[in-house]
């Protein structure tokens, strides 16, 4: 009799793990780094015009870097290699000829996360028309989904330091490799040393009634940075030469909208570069409109390192600046 009871209650519980499988649906993580896209495409569409369509979107020149670089990196495949190790692709674009025209993005497909764009057609115009009006939702889901997995793995080792909090009322997932190397009343510099260089976070306050104009918005940008080097950011020590950070001249930066942890912001994206000193790199600007403590808060990140490429180094200083919180 307890035998049987036994084989009762296992038959049950196999019957119920078997209804909620119906609803479960186990996956591997992922594979990839950032800002990569694995493209399932044969070789004459990728060299024809839907390859060059492909490439006008996904692999357009970033903004604000110091040498060209694309702001997606496209690895070709074609579609009798994706298999394997392929399929759990976080990032996936699959482009091909086909009876029914389809144009769709999925999610966690092979992998978890996963995004995986689908474009198929019957002549090159019809995926180019998709493609066309799909791309920047795309890039965005790609985007996306890459700055949360990046936000995720800062949280396994946090610099516990917590001047931002004590001099701004903010908190940042900023990574224990970071240190603060300078901090004054109204400015925290922390840094971490990488390959061939450096990269940079830096906040501040400014005035809540900083940048009314839009006509002047650029301008006052610039003059707000250059005067924050001046003060801050020295320069290697040359004869009787002034050095500092500042905007630099010949390129005006790039501004876009944003919102950081609810509040309106303005995201600037340049090239700094050092008064009468060789040396620039990328910066990207937060300014936070804080109208709760009556002020705006600018978040800064900046890359030094010499004939690398530094886009993958901007959107980690990206992930981590839009982790801002603030405490009171």
């Amino acid at each position: 009799m307890k035998t049987l009871r036994t084989l009762l209650f296992l038959a049950f519980v196999g019957l119920v793990s078997c209804n909620n499988g119906k609803s479960q649906n186990y996956l591997p993580r992922s594979i990839g780094p950032v800002n990569q896209v694995t493209l399932v495409m044969d070789n004459d569409l990728w060299k024809g015009r839907v390859g060059d369509k492909i490439r006008e979107h996904f692999a357009a020149t970033a903004v604000g870097l110091t040498w060209e670089e694309s702001i997606l990196t496209l690895n070709q495949v074609p579609p009798k290699v994706f298999a394997g190790s392929l399929l759990n692709s976080k990032s996936i674009l699959l482009v091909k000829k086909d009876t029914a025209e389809v144009a769709e993005l999925k999610s966690d497909i092979y992998a978890t996360p996963q995004r995986m764009a689908v474009f198929k057609g019957q002549t090159d115009e019809e995926i180019m028309n998709n493609i066309e009006a799909m791309a920047e939702e795309i890039i965005a889901s790609y985007k996306a989904m890459d700055l949360k997995e990046t936000q995720t793995r800062l949280l396994k080792s946090l610099n516990k330091e917590g001047v931002l909090e004590e001099k701004f009322n903010i908190t940042m997932s900023v990574p224990s490799i970071y240190k603060v190397g300078r901090q004054e009343d109204n400015f925290v510099w922390m840094d971490r040393e990488i390959q061939k260089g450096h990269m940079n976070i830096i906040a501040y306050e400014m005035p809540a009634n900083s940048f009314s104009a839009d006509s002047t918005l650029v301008r006052e940008i610039v003059q707000m940075r250059d005067s924050i080097g001046a003060l801050y950011i020295p320069g290697p020590d040359v004869p009787n030469k002034t050095t500092h950070m500042r905007t630099e001249p010949a390129f005006s930066p790039s501004i876009f909208s944003a919102e950081i942890a609810g509040r309106k912001a303005i995201e600037v994206r340049g090239i700094w570069d050092i008064k009468n000193y060789p040396m620039a790199g990328p910066f990207i600007t937060y300014i936070i409109d804080d109208e709760a403590n009556n002020r705006k808060l600018v978040v800064e990140g900046f890359t030094f390192a010499p004939a690398t490429n530094k886009r993958d180094d901007m959107f980690r200083l990206e992930a981590i600046m839009k982790t801002t919180r603030f405490t009171n």
